[in-house]
């Protein structure tokens, strides 16, 4: 298993952490031990949550170049092994505009659906396609997979950098973004115009003004192959994370004990090979299984603080 921001060093996240009871993780982590540690600063555009999860599907790629989309177009058909260009995901979202900057809203809070993605991609489309983009829908609503060369090698910061910051401090720089950057203003000023808008301003829902983009990179010859099974992805701590309500990560945390760790956990008593990604924002570290003559011995030694030790040093 594989927890994006298991640790978060927003003030209202951090604030919670002393007072969290997590038991079943408690536990866990008595009987684990410490197997790879990647750490980095908070200025990288891939979380560490997306490199760890590059690192166990056997991608190697620049930071920024974690090729996502790529590796999605080829999972479902729209590139092949001979596909040399590069892929990104196009995310449709709302731009916050404040009074000294414009910072990039969650796209998972504008509940977008089918129609409405469906109806602002045959709008987008021809945009697109005269900086030499192709769209192409994907299953999730407002998200869109964009094939052209100029992804290939473009760095970008994965949205859940993004989030709630300035878009000057993520938006990528340099002269080959230059089309993105006026597509993304072209994109602003269509978007206003559009009846969907006009339809979720009736609904009290955000805007869709203009789009992020990221997973770019080219995914060349073969899928690289995993040298163990994938992990499993929780997202329950992402929102409450992002939106640095420390209340709700700490009950999402205790839930999140309850449920999946026990399971784990429960794994573990029955003898399986478990293993245990726990990332925040700077760094990631991954547990596995010691010797198990050892595990009863070294769940002695650590005392109900570790996993709040643990979590604080993500």
């Amino acid at each position: 298993m594989l927890i994006p921001f298991a640790g978060r060093g927003s003030p209202a996240c951090r604030a919670a952490l002393p007072a969290l009871k997590l038991p079943n993780l408690e536990s866990l982590l008595s009987r684990l031990s410490l197997a790879d540690t990647d750490t980095q600063d908070e200025s990288t555009r891939s979380p560490p949550h997306e490199r760890a999860l590059a690192k166990a599907l056997g991608i190697a790629a620049a930071d920024g170049c974690i090729p996502w989309a790529a590796l999605e177009a080829r999972q479902a058909g729209l590139a092949t092994p001979d596909d040399t260009e590069g892929w990104g995901v196009v995310t449709l979202c709302n731009w916050q505009v404040g009074i000294d900057d414009v910072a990039l809203g969650d796209p998972a809070a504008i509940e977008i659906d089918g129609a409405e993605s469906a109806a602002l991609l045959d709008v987008a489309r021809p945009f697109f396609e005269e900086d030499g983009i192709a769209l192409h829908a994907s299953p999730t609503p407002g998200r869109w997979l964009a094939r052209a060369r100029i992804f290939d090698g473009l760095a970008t910061a994965s949205i859940d950098r993004a989030v709630g910051y300035p878009i000057s401090q993520w938006s990528p720089l340099g002269d080959s973004a230059r089309p993105l950057r006026r597509l993304q203003n072209e994109m602003q000023m269509l978007l206003y115009t559009q009846r969907v808008n006009d339809d979720r301003a009736a609904r009290g829902v955000p805007p869709i003004n203009s789009f992020w983009l990221s997973g770019t990179g080219a995914l060349k010859g073969a899928t690289p192959a995993a040298a163990a099974p994938a992990p499993a992805v929780s997202d329950a701590l992402r929102v409450s994370a992002l939106r640095d309500d420390g209340a709700g990560w700490a009950e999402a945390w205790q839930a999140l004990d309850a449920g999946d760790i026990a399971s784990l956990l429960a794994d573990y008593t029955r003898g399986a090979e478990v293993a245990l990604t726990l990332c925040g924002d700077r760094a990631a570290q991954r547990y596995t299984v010691q010797q198990r003559g050892l595990a009863r011995w070294a769940s002695s030694l650590f005392n109900r603080t570790r996993a709040a030790t643990v979590l604080g040093a993500l």
